[in-house]
């Protein structure tokens, strides 16, 4: 026979934050609502925990039926346990967070989403339940990140300029880098393979193409190698 507990229990979800990068600007996936409650309003991905699965497996599949994203790597961010987030319930919500290329990830609505699409951080409309504090503390992890680990590579093709590397770093730290001391700086941890290839922005000269190299990282990491920029 099941146990009955005697006190009434919390309800569970995951919410999503997923991050991409395109045309200079780092950007969020959000989702319109279809349901109340905030009908219309833009919101994470995200949904109630099912009993029979964890709660990575919530997060996945709330993902891909909400905006059609599969295969996407996501990391606990941070609990979310005001009593008065959700006007339905009690519920906690476990955030997770992701970043994507965008370019391989287009999003689609489904279930209970009327619109799925990618907004810049800078201009995120106002957002359902608690879900612009869950934004906000993603961004903070993301720029602290992107400063010891080299997760920036993530969001960009498999082929980039140095220009481009070094403009993804400054749209995720909202601050302007200078380009000398970054590259000199980026190049001397010899995570960066130089290409025979080049590539030609307007009338700008060729400019060198790089690719990120993981297996050096996994070695440099376990000599006690530290990346920080």
């Amino acid at each position: 026979m099941p146990h009955t507990y005697q006190y009434p229990r919390a309800a569970l979800t995951v919410d999503c934050v997923v991050f991409g990068y395109d045309e200079g600007e780092l950007k969020v996936l959000l989702i319109e609502r279809a349901l109340d409650p905030f009908r219309g309003r833009w919101a994470l991905p995200g949904g109630f925990v099912r009993v029979d699965e964890t709660l990575d497996e919530g997060a996945r599949r709330e993902l891909t039926e909400e905006t059609g994203l599969k295969n996407v790597f996501l990391e606990q961010l941070y609990t979310f346990g005001a009593v008065d987030r959700d006007p339905r319930e009690r519920v906690v919500s476990v955030a997770y967070y992701s970043l994507v290329k965008l370019s391989d990830h287009r999003a689609r609505a489904a279930t209970d989403a009327a619109n799925a699409e990618w907004f810049p951080i800078s201009k995120t409309p106002k957002l359902a339940f608690d879900h612009a504090e869950i934004l906000t503390l993603a961004v903070a992890r993301l720029k602290g990140n992107v400063r010891y680990e080299p997760i920036g590579f993530e969001l960009l093709p498999p082929k980039f300029t140095l220009s481009q590397l070094q403009h993804l770093y400054e749209a995720v730290l909202g601050i302007a880098l200078d380009k000398r001391n970054f590259r000199k700086k980026v190049l001397s941890f010899g995570l960066l393979v130089p290409l025979k290839e080049t590539t030609i922005a307007g009338r700008h000269r060729p400019a060198q193409l790089f690719r990120f190299d993981p297996n050096r990282y996994e070695q440099l990491k376990k000599r006690g190698f530290s990346f920080w920029l």
